[in-house]
């Protein structure tokens, strides 16, 4: 009996290997494709060592299970709450919004972004896969057969389909609009700290939040929300808030915050809250990060469609809408089924694929960041005191109950056809 050949491998370039990059090296090798792996960074080090908390709801935790060892190692060191406790400003109890429901769609995953990536990456290393790190990709190229990078040493590395999951300043943005594009202030910046719960369990204000399990708290006030919890069995504490923008930290940049100047945003802030700050030790890491964005981008693929954006790259979200995480997985999964369905002959055909599969549901999913920080900063007490759940984070199943490999595949070939019949009429 003679055995079927085997189908050529189509070849992957990724640039970039944060979570985008690292979920679609993984799928890619589920799948059967060729993939390289490079990164600007100067080792993985700098990716894991750093950041506080990320979030993956069930639409992006789910695809963990496929990954050997992945769910179980994230699930190990993640926050083991299934609630969030929100607070009026001033310190008044409000609501306690339960996910317990969602268990049916899925895991829930958040925890040190720095931790999670790295048992991603371990599993992407313990397949054999090296990523090329110090590798500075400064210009991106395409033809019909294939496209390629140049690197800051003059170095062109070719491949059937090139990857751009290199953040919100990738250079394959370029190639992809035909122009440079500027991204805009969101209006908002944020705080960030991280460290060890040890540093409060002392603090008669804050024990509780430490010495009985993990917690999850919000207090929401006027144009500005405060978010604080509790991972590890209280043995690691993280806080961050959103704030308005007040223009002292220029384009998608961010530099060390400093307490006091923490502590002028929540003057006149619940206790609770003030103490949280004051309390953050000096060794701690504080970051003030300006958030920005970019208007919704006509398209995710480059003109020969032999280039695609994916992650932040394509799409960055604001932290309220709890899903730049698990759209960036989304979108290794997809590209990877729809390059796999496409076979390498026909790997544009893949990559135009995935753009038709992910973009509506990406800038819908993109919305509900604005719709709930509206929601809170500009919150009128008089009503939510009525009806407290009209506070809560808008959880729906559209977005949380989904699986987006099982709707690629089943998408694929009417996707497809409606691809060729458009570029028929042309």
């Amino acid at each position: 009996m003679t055995t079927p050949p085997t189908p050529p491998q189509t070849t992957v370039l990724i640039v970039g290997a944060g979570f985008a990059g690292i979920a679609l090296a993984l799928e890619c090798l589920r799948k059967g494709h060729s993939i390289t792996i490079v990164d600007k960074s100067p080792s993985v080090d700098e990716i894991t060592r750093y950041g506080d908390i990320i979030s993956f709801d069930p639409n992006g935790a789910r695809h963990f299970a496929r990954w050997p060892g992945v769910l179980a190692a994230m699930q190990a060191v993640a926050r083991q709450t299934s609630w969030l406790d929100l607070y009026h400003w001033r310190g008044e109890f409000v609501t306690r919004q339960s996910f317990a429901g969602e268990k049916g769609w899925g895991p829930r995953v958040n925890g040190h972004r720095g931790e999670l990536h790295g048992i991603m990456y371990d599993a992407l290393v313990s397949q054999g896969v090296q990523v090329r790190f110090g590798v500075r990709v400064v210009d991106y190229f395409e033809s019909d057969g294939g496209a390629g990078v140049v690197t800051g040493e003059g170095e062109r590395i070719e491949a059937d389909v090139v990857v751009a999951a290199e953040g919100v300043r990738s250079r394959g943005r370029k190639i992809v609009l035909g122009f440079e594009d500027k991204p805009k202030s969101s209006g908002y910046a944020v705080y960030r700290a991280w460290f060890k719960g040890e540093a409060i369990r002392g603090n008669e204000v804050l024990r509780h939040l430490v010495e009985s399990g993990d917690t999850h708290s919000g207090w929401i006030g006027p144009d500005l929300h405060f978010l604080a919890s509790s991972l590890k069995d209280g043995r690691e504490f993280n806080w961050v808030f959103t704030h308005v923008d007040d223009g002292n930290i220029e384009e998608s940049w961010q530099f060390p915050g400093k307490i006091e100047d923490c502590l002028k945003y929540v003057e006149g802030w619940a206790p609770v809250v003030q103490e949280i700050v004051r309390a953050t030790p000096k060794d701690a890491r504080l970051i003030d990060h300006k958030l920005v964005f970019r208007d919704p981008l006509p398209t995710f693929i480059s003109p020969k469609a032999r280039i695609a954006l994916i992650g932040d790259a394509a799409h960055p979200f604001l932290p309220t809408s709890i899903q730049g995480a698990s759209q960036s997985i989304e979108d290794g999964v997809v590209l990877a089924a729809c390059l796999e369905k496409a076979g390498k002959d026909k790997a544009a055909l893949g990559v135009r694929a995935f753009e038709k599969i992910r973009y509506e549901r990406v800038h819908k999913a993109q919305a509900t960041g604005v719709k709930t920080r509206e929601k809170w900063h500009k919150a009128n007490w008089d009503e939510i005191r009525k009806t407290p759940e009209a506070i809560h984070l808008t959880r729906e199943a559209w977005l949380l109950n989904f699986d987006a490999e099982a709707d690629a595949y089943e998408r694929f070939d009417e996707v497809v056809a409606s691809l060729q019949a458009e570029r028929a009429r042309l």
